[in-house]
């Protein structure tokens, strides 16, 4: 176990207490919030929604939505709507190079991705979604919730379960994507033919960000079992910085190929500013 699920939960409450709840976007929630007479009510956990309809012959009093009649000239009744919920997969990468932190003070990129993850997922089972890990089942409601954060402590397999992408789904992937990033390429093209949308989020520790090394010191790199030693780190600061860009634009170029989004975060920022803008995105108004 990696942690504590209730201490990660906790954390994900923090991360996402000012988004509201998240539904992927759709031609199909675009018109059940489109203004008029079926507005757009959570009956509770679950997949119903609330939709109005005027007042008939055989709808007594008891029936009638007063707040909403109170609107308009016409009394409404509410009747309850199945919701054919969507499903969301999320996948952190469990690369030993995730587990750096350049200080006692911040987060390793591990247990940031976590958060993102648990975050983003609780958003979206308060919008009515299904989530799960990506190669594990997806559910609905709270007890999915405890599921993923128990998931998320434990021990993942090493390699991206590229076999496990279904069609018509919404995947986060989240990883620091320093080292060989060609099954990226490869998850994308394949995301791509089976209409799958998604975001790539690269995390990075500071150190990693803006390379502030100076003087002698001793790279290692946990993942591929190698170590460099410097003795001038600050020398090799533009070559990394500048390998960093083109990464970085690789992977943008590749996630627009795909009619995917990508985006970066770093440990020392707050986790709710990465989670604002990917809620930006997957939702009503973000990718379809």
């Amino acid at each position: 176990m990696i942690g504590k699920p209730s201490d990660l939960r906790t954390r994900a409450d923090a991360a996402s207490a000012h988004l509201p709840a998240l539904m992927l976007a759709s031609e199909r929630l675009a018109a059940m919030i489109a203004p008029g007479a079926h507005g757009l009510r959570r009956a509770g956990p679950g997949e119903d929604f609330w939709q109005y309809r005027p007042a008939g012959v055989g709808d007594g009093a008891r029936s009638i939505d007063w707040r909403r009649s109170a609107r308009s000239d016409t009394e409404f009744v509410r009747d309850r709507e199945a919701q054919s919920a969507q499903t969301a997969q999320i996948w952190l990468s469990p690369s030993p190079d995730m587990n750096f932190s350049g200080g006692p003070d911040r987060p390793t990129k591990a247990e940031r991705g976590r958060v993102l993850a648990l975050a983003l997922g609780m958003l979206l089972l308060r919008g009515g979604e299904k989530v799960g890990l990506l190669g594990q089942a997806a559910g609905t409601g709270r007890l999915q919730a405890d599921r993923l954060a128990e998931a998320l402590c434990r021990p993942a397999p090493a390699d991206f379960p590229l076999t496990e992408l279904r069609p018509d789904r919404h995947v986060l992937i989240l990883s620091d994507f320093l080292t060989d990033p060609d099954w990226i390429a490869q998850s994308l093209q394949r995301a791509a033919g089976l209409g799958i949308r998604g975001i790539v989020v690269q995390i990075l520790d500071p150190d990693e960000e803006n390379f502030p090394f100076e003087g002698a010191v001793e790279f290692r790199a946990p993942a591929a079992a190698t170590r460099h030693d410097s003795r001038d780190a600050r020398g090799l600061r533009d070559a990394y910085l500048a390998r960093l860009a083109a990464r970085r634009d690789w992977l943008r170029e590749r996630c627009a190929q795909a009619g995917w989004q990508f985006d970066h975060h770093v440990t020392s920022d707050d986790p709710a500013q990465i989670l604002g803008r990917i809620w930006a995105v997957l939702g009503p108004k973000g990718v379809h």
